[in-house]
């Protein structure tokens, strides 16, 4: 049987999604813009845009002057009311939401505290959280089209289940997704939070020109985030990157000593590790980032040896991951590492290059915002995007 010729139904669909991507990617445009860009006919950007705006994806942006002699130009902008999409970022003390627009403008904020000693059900903290920011931004939750959560854990493809995160309480048992899922009635990811902020370094930070990156998050906890051809590297169960369970020199495995924070990397290099590093050398503050940040401004010898004692650990787990991924740079992100500033980052840099063949770039990270947040929007946003791209269809045909 023939393969049947490609429709003019396909063909419109194909420019009509190449329409809308060009508005989601570059802003408002003109039709003689869009026909200039896509390579079409003016009638046929026409056709384009009109279709669009029927399904509610397109809305006139008013005239453009731009000086030439005639009328001006009408403008068209992607109707950014048309789709939201949102994430969420787990810790032990609070849990943070934001939502976004189809075009990606945060429209609502909300953060939940988690009182000491709260084990209320994952899916009941979700659905409050996710409640004040849709409140915020003036609109139901049934307007969002994805949920990202980023948690300080893996999820088992397998099971369901959230795997390395016994500190975080009533995020526990089979079905997570499932049971979060039909709660709220919302499609939803789960999601590394490492692994989120690695994918906002590499859209605008420090990893946005390089293609394999590690990013390693030194604050409370200590984790990595993966990244090869742009693309997070989760592993088969979805662990790759915990780096907290590395077996390490001089501290119990997590099989002899399965409480949290009591074995492995994790126990050398977390952040209650290195407060005690830094109160041995005499920086005893109220938090490991007051201290950290204490001893990188200090130019007594003993903040040199902190300092020192503080990369050495690093060092130790990085060696690690270079011998296996070779990575062509390492991200320090995270509280903690920002409060080491740059005179942590060089003592990491200088000691991996004493240590392993191979040398990675080490750059410490210039995001400002919650970079696990930031990556969980890009993230769902770049889906829901997707996913309304696919609802364009050819429409009808239209005589020119």
């Amino acid at each position: 049987m023939p393969t049947p010729p490609t429709g003019t139904s396909v063909v419109r669909a194909i420019n009509a999604r190449a329409t809308l991507r060009l508005l989601l990617d570059d802003g408002p445009q003109s039709r003689p813009d869009i026909a200039a860009r896509l390579l079409v006919s003016k009638p046929t950007a026409s056709h384009l845009l009109a279709q669009l705006r029927e399904d509610g994806l397109v809305l006139s942006d008013g005239n453009r002057d731009d000086g030439a002699a005639g009328r001006a130009a009408e403008m068209f902008r992607v109707n950014a009311t048309a789709a939201y999409a949102a994430a969420i970022d787990v810790t032990p003390e609070r849990i943070a939401a934001a939502v976004v627009d189809l075009i990606g403008t945060r429209v609502g904020e909300y953060v939940l505290p988690t009182p000491e000693g709260d084990d209320a059900e994952a899916a009941a903290r979700v659905d409050d959280v996710l409640s004040g920011a849709c409140a915020q931004a003036g609109i139901p939750l049934s307007a969002l089209r994805l949920v990202v959560i980023g948690v300080q854990g893996a999820i088992d493809p397998a099971s369901d289940r959230l795997r390395f995160a016994a500190h975080l309480p009533g995020w526990q048992g089979d079905a997570l997704t499932a049971a979060l899922t039909e709660r709220l009635r919302l499609p939803i990811m789960i999601e590394n939070d490492v692994n989120l902020a690695a994918i906002a370094e590499r859209a605008h930070g420090v990893a946005a020109e390089h293609d394999s990156v590690a990013v390693l998050w030194i604050s409370d906890g200590i984790g990595m985030g993966l990244m090869f051809g742009g693309r997070v590297h989760r592993g088969l169960t979805g662990g790759a990157g915990e780096i907290a369970d590395l077996p390490v020199p001089g501290t119990p495995t997590p099989q002899e000593s399965p409480e949290f924070g009591t074995g492995g990397m994790q126990a050398l290099a977390g952040g209650p590790a290195l407060g005690r590093v830094l109160a041995e050398h005499g920086f005893v503050r109220a938090t490991p980032i007051e201290a950290l940040r204490a001893a990188a401004a200090s130019d007594d010898d003993s903040a040199d040896s902190a300092l020192d004692e503080i990369a050495r650990r690093l060092v130790l787990g990085l060696t690690a991951v270079i011998a296996i991924v070779d990575p062509e740079l390492i991200v320090l992100a995270g509280d903690l590492a920002v409060a080491g500033g740059e005179r942590l980052r060089s003592r990491v840099e200088s000691g991996l290059r004493a240590a392993v063949v191979a040398r990675p770039l080490v750059l410490l990270t210039t995001l400002e915002e919650n970079a696990v947040l930031d990556g969980g929007l890009r993230l769902a946003l770049g889906r829901v995007q997707d996913q309304v791209l696919e609802t364009v269809s050819g429409g009808q045909r239209t005589a020119d």
